[in-house]
């Protein structure tokens, strides 16, 4: 099994830094079906070529697993197209030999890895259940370039016809890391198999490496039922989820919502004297396992994982690319082994029903319903209180009142331009006292900032309590 990767932009040898693999050296990975190993047939200033050949052990991978796709024949179990062939083996020795390279991530060279690259890809030998036509639907729509080879069952005898064999070249001028998503996905969708149990966590796969691409692709709907190996429950979770991300996301911009309001409420020290008032009412409440939902950047989850009161700390958002900043900010592959184990970071929606969120103390959600569409906020009701019902839930929300004393804010304006509302104080209070009633809470409210003798805090916050 082979993948080729190439680019010409020079120095070309920074392909080498990208997929965090010395050019000079041929490297080798033990994994739980085989062997993968990555080399460079050439390595210059003009052109760089790295080679992942991945060598799987049939019969020790029968062995372990009771053969392919948990079949049991004994012939088909021994005798098949597996260790040839780029299937769903490939994909995840992709995220396990270039795991940093498809996070985009590469420190001294950020700049490259940020940056669209003239890449060529190569696979040697891949099934495609559809032909050619459905293997063209599937990159060209990505800025893709596509050759393709069809091979027929046996050169000797041509009469026998041609196979569902390709070898494929691709060739667009892409970011590293998208190219790795766009294959870790896609390859288990042309072979229509995967070797392993499919279950909810595929869906969480599924919209992590096809962040930013997947939702507007003309032939989403084949690529999660393919995907998800054809189970109807987790395919129209996946698309359901995927329409959501077409319209304006309250975590999706998380990094420039953080600029904008900080923009605006950077005289007050608003920010920290929100976090502040948050985590002071977590702490009051006595909880030693706390969600912080829409986390973004991971402010709050910082000061969370330093308080060695709390035993455990989720952080939850919609956005892959700010669960990457959070990591980072957090330092987690520094972090110490006792600290680590606390902390959990979590790619998720905050109006679909999560069995991962069930059972926490408490739960922060701050500065995220304005994000929200007004219809969607039913939804993210029964998510957190009915579904979810920590014991605890600290919310904050901007006071529309107060915008007023804000002289660099145009008036009539929001605070953020994703902002889908901003409520009074009373609307506010409205609000949390309804779904307090709703769903077995008591409410109180408590003022974040200075208070203003008739616009009341810059922020308004809720504290609720299940009775």
């Amino acid at each position: 099994m082979l993948l080729i990767i190439t680019t010409t932009r020079r120095p070309a040898t920074n392909l080498g830094w990208l997929l965090h693999k010395h050019p000079g050296k041929c490297q080798s990975f033990e994994l739980p079906f085989g062997k993968a190993h990555v080399c460079y047939p050439e390595a210059t200033e003009e052109r760089c070529t790295a080679a992942l050949i991945l060598d799987i052990d049939p019969v020790g991978l029968v062995r372990i697993q009771g053969g392919p796709s948990g079949q049991n024949w004994s012939l088909e179990q021994y005798v098949n197209d597996r260790p040839y062939v780029a299937s769903s083996f490939l994909s995840v020795a992709i995220s396990r030999v270039f795991g940093t390279a498809i996070s985009g991530i590469c420190k001294g060279k950020q700049e490259v890895a940020d940056a669209a690259l003239p890449l060529q890809v190569k696979l040697a030998a891949v099934p495609c259940r559809g032909g050619e036509a459905f293997l063209r639907a599937l990159f060209e729509p990505l800025g893709y370039t596509v050759a393709a080879h069809r091979h027929t069952l046996d050169e000797k005898f041509p009469e026998w016809g041609e196979s569902s064999y390709y070898t494929v070249e691709l060739a667009g001028t892409v970011r590293l890391s998208d190219l790795l998503s766009h294959l870790y996905v896609l390859i288990p969708v042309l072979d229509d198999d995967k070797h392993y149990w499919v279950g909810e966590a595929e869906v969480e796969k599924l919209l992590r490496h096809g962040e930013g691409w997947l939702a507007d692709h003309p032939a989403k709907e084949q690529i999660a039922r393919r995907y998800l190996m054809h189970r109807h429950n987790l395919t129209r979770e996946a698309l359901a989820r995927l329409a959501d991300e077409d319209a304006p996301d309250p975590e999706a911009e998380v990094r420039s919502r953080a600029r904008e309001e900080e923009e605006v409420e950077k005289t007050l020290n608003l920010n920290e004297q929100r976090l502040g008032a948050v985590l002071a009412a977590l702490r009051a409440s006595g909880a030693r396992r706390v969600l912080d939902l829409g986390c973004g950047e991971g402010k709050l989850l910082q000061s969370l994982v330093k308080d060695k009161s709390i035993t455990e700390v989720v952080g939850l958002d919609a956005s892959v690319r700010a669960l990457e900043i959070a990591q980072r900010r957090l330092k987690l592959d520094r972090l110490a082994p006792a600290v680590r184990e606390r902390l959990k970071l979590l790619h998720g929606a905050l109006t679909y029903r999560d069995k991962r969120l069930a059972g926490f103390d408490a739960a922060a959600v701050v500065e995220v319903i304005e994000h929200l569409d007004p219809p969607r906020l039913a939804a993210f009701e029964r998510m957190l209180f009915e579904f979810a019902k920590p014991a605890t839930v600290v919310l904050t929300t901007p006071n529309i009142e107060y915008n007023a004393k804000f002289e660099n804010m145009p008036a009539g304006k929001l605070r953020h331009k994703d902002h889908r509302f901003e409520w009074t104080r009373a609307e506010f209070r409205a609000w949390a006292e309804g779904v307090a009633g709703r769903f077995g809470y008591s409410v109180r409210f408590l003022p974040v900032g200075t208070e203003d003798p008739t616009l009341g805090a810059p922020t308004q916050m809720a504290v609720f309590s299940r009775s």
